[in-house]
């Protein structure tokens, strides 16, 4: 069993958290990372058995323009330091993984000054993508060349040059053999060379046994990075994103709709790498409309399918909102002192532990038991893994669930209590947005209970309690309503087992009758096939992403995606499945 399978990972964007200069100026090593040292008994307490921390090497500014893949960079410290960091957090059991920038490279890399100075004379004039010497930029370099999202500053290696697979491939080697490390994080993989993606397999199977690649893909069919022959997994920003808009909207169906789909797109040994935000995205507890949903949020992401992952200082349950122009807000610096008793205090560091202590006891279950939905409504969620049943709820009322369960007793595992099964349903009651995991008690090996948790209500910070109960006045009645009007217009009782109209109580929404095959998506949300096949035949090269219809973003992927090589009927059915406009858009732009 290979360690990663089992993992829970933190993720940290070190020239951010400790407080890096924005800009590189190569100038006096300052030994920043030696402050993460205090950090490695925080990810141990908080139950995180893995650590995903990038860029580190050398570069000119936000870390992604690298300049030397052989040195640590200045700012952070020494090599030393981070060969002293790795073997810390070994000692405590936590492995490591880096960012593998290899899709790009800075300006100040070795082989792009040469080809600045020698230009056609340049033996690494090949090893850069699409270098035109008749061409100019904005550099006034006297030639162009091509670039990865639109900037001159990461210039795009060839990626099948065989002296540039060689190159990076000795990088692999090198970082595994002075630092020791477990695996890598792939940079911007939906546009890395496959063939490429091929020889890191094979080295990484040559460096270390379980050496892990995981690679950052934004949109498509994941099977065709994560196989075989190519990474062990990718990002799962299909979830990511079902994960905040499905509470939002009060919307489960576009949850298990999307872990459906995507378990249908991999093979059963395929962990997808899961999470709710990183330093590309806003930060949960900003995304949530309602903050109470932070915990059903949390329950899912550490109890779906996949490897769950938390960006560092959302277990604080601090805020991140993207800017236009500039990342930082994602990346802050974070003093650790400042939240010694967040633990005992901070309801959302509370949260983060028990379920960090949970999957660590149940690892089995969560990595290698099945997944089985076993109730779905607008506002209620439950599934089963192996023998464990988590349920969740995203309204501001209490409610109530039967699913189908093994006939005996069942102990909470967030909260405690038990709850006994009979005829073959399990009867939950659920808390206002929030959510339990169930064990039979036999299993319960751990005590499950109160070791884990105590109920919100009584452990809620004063400042955050305050707010929400507001919110809860406001709202409650105006849901109430809308689920009234909803049940009464566009719901029907769904075939999935206890999911039958006594088994909610108000303001439990079911499943839409314009949604016959169970997802939750009707014409009316989605896209017509009718209007996407008259797209395709439309010429939308005039159309900007940003003012086309569902069927024509998906007609223009279509098209893209078939410039790459054949469509496959998956390849079809991702697109055609793939109803959010802001994604689509996303989607197009990154061919």
């Amino acid at each position: 069993m290979a360690w990663y399978e089992e993992a829970v990972f933190y993720h940290i964007y070190p020239l951010g958290l400790l407080g890096a200069p924005k800009k590189n100026d190569y100038g006096e090593t300052v030994h920043r990372l030696r402050l993460l040292t205090p950090w490695i008994a925080h990810l141990k307490e908080m139950g995180f058995t893995a650590l995903y921390i990038g860029p580190l090497f050398e570069s000119v500014g936000h870390g992604y323009e690298t300049t030397d893949y052989r040195k640590l960079d200045g700012r952070l410290g020494i090599n030393e330091d981070l060969t002293d960091f790795v073997k810390k957090c070994h000692e405590a059991g936590i492995r490591v993984i880096l960012d593998g920038v290899f899709n790009h490279t800075g300006r100040d890399f070795f082989a792009f000054k040469d080809l600045l100075e020698k230009r056609e004379n340049s033996p690494y004039r090949d090893w850069y993508c699409n270098v035109n010497f008749y061409g100019n930029n904005e550099y006034n370099d006297g030639f162009s060349y091509e670039n990865w999202g639109g900037y001159n500053l990461l210039v795009k290696l060839n990626q099948r040059n065989p002296a540039v697979r060689d190159y990076i491939c000795d990088v692999i080697r090198f970082w595994v053999k002075e630092f020791d490390i477990d695996g890598l994080r792939l940079d911007a993989a939906d546009v890395l060379d496959f063939d490429f993606m091929k020889d890191l397999r094979r080295t990484a199977d040559e460096v270390k046994p379980d050496f892990w690649l995981m690679g950052e893909v934004i949109h498509g069919d994941y099977s065709r990075w994560a196989n075989e022959n190519t990474l062990h997994s990718v990002t799962n920003y299909a979830l990511h994103k079902g994960l905040y808009s499905g509470m939002n909207d009060h919307n489960f169906f576009e949850i298990a709709h999307t872990v459906n789909r995507t378990l249908g797109m991999i093979p059963p040994h395929i962990k997808l790498y899961n999470f709710v935000d990183n330093h590309d995205v806003e930060r949960i507890y900003t995304k949530l409309v309602n903050k109470a949903h932070y915990t059903p949020v949390h329950i899912m992401l550490y109890t779906l399918p996949g490897i769950p992952s938390v960006y560092y200082g959302s277990e604080f349950g601090i805020e991140g909102k993207k800017e236009r122009y500039s990342d930082d807000s994602l990346r802050p610096a974070i003093d650790l002192d400042a939240h010694t008793d967040d633990i005992k205090k901070n309801p959302c560091t509370r949260l983060i532990a028990a379920l960090g202590r949970i999957h660590a006891d149940y690892a089995s279950e969560f990595a290698h038991g099945d997944y089985r939905q076993l109730c779905l409504t607008n506002r209620q969620y439950a599934y089963g893994r192996g023998r464990l049943i988590v349920a969740v709820n995203n309204d501001d009322q209490e409610a109530q669930v039967n699913v189908q369960a093994k006939d005996g007793a069942y102990t909470g595992l967030i909260y405690g209590g038990e709850v006994k099964a009979e005829g073959g349903y399990l009867q939950i009651r659920l808390a206002p947005n929030d959510g339990e995991i169930y064990a039979p008690c036999m299993e319960s090996a751990k005590g499950g209970g109160k070791e884990y948790l105590q109920r919100p209500d009584e452990g809620m910070a004063a400042e955050r309690k305050t707010d929400e109960k507001k919110d809860l006045k406001v709202n409650a009645k105006k849901n109430t309503e809308d689920d009234t009007k909803s049940s009464t217009k566009e719901n029907t009782p769904s075939n999935t087992p206890g999911n039958t109209p006594d088994n909610t109580l108000p303001g439990a929404g079911a499943v839409p009758a314009a949604s016959p095959d169970g997802t939750g998506f009707g014409k009316e949300n989605g896209a017509d096939p009718h209007k996407a096949e008259q797209a395709e035949k439309e010429d939308l090269s005039a159309i900007p992403y940003e003012q086309m219809t569902v069927e024509q973003l998906q007609a223009v992927i279509l098209e893209k995606l078939a410039k790459n090589g054949p469509v496959t009927d998956r390849m079809k059915k991702e697109v055609e499945e793939n109803i959010w406009q802001n994604s689509l858009i996303n989607w197009a732009k990154s061919f």
